[in-house]
């Protein structure tokens, strides 16, 4: 679990032990080839992580709607800090596709691994 930093302001501590507890997925903790389905307000996103950051993602219209190579950056709380290799609930998923700018979707209301 994490520990309040004193170097972090008061609302930032919060937000990261709120991660926590809300749950999500360390890509750190990912096998490559792993599906992980990430359900959005908005969208469902099917994810084939493929390691180091790197993941085939599919589910927007625009930016992926068919399964497209990115790096995934971690999760956000809409604003420019990032949690690094996670994919939390309460947050919203920033990623990036090759040779093109950063996508932050809404916020993620599940993720899970399937099989």
């Amino acid at each position: 679990m994490f520990r309040p930093s004193p170097y972090l302001d008061n609302a930032v501590n919060r937000c990261i032990i709120q991660s926590e507890i809300e749950g999500g997925v360390h890509l750190g903790d990912v096998a490559p080839g792993t599906v992980l389905e990430v359900r959005t307000e908005n969208r469902a996103y099917t994810i084939r992580y493929q390691g180091l950051g790197q993941a085939l993602i599919s589910g927007h219209p625009v930016f992926c709607p068919e399964p497209t190579l990115v790096t995934i950056h971690g999760s956000t709380w809409g604003g420019s800090m990032i949690k690094t290799g996670y994919i939390g609930r309460g947050m919203r998923l920033e990623f990036a596709p090759t040779a093109a700018p950063p996508v932050t979707t809404s916020v993620i209301r599940d993720v899970r691994a399937t099989d």
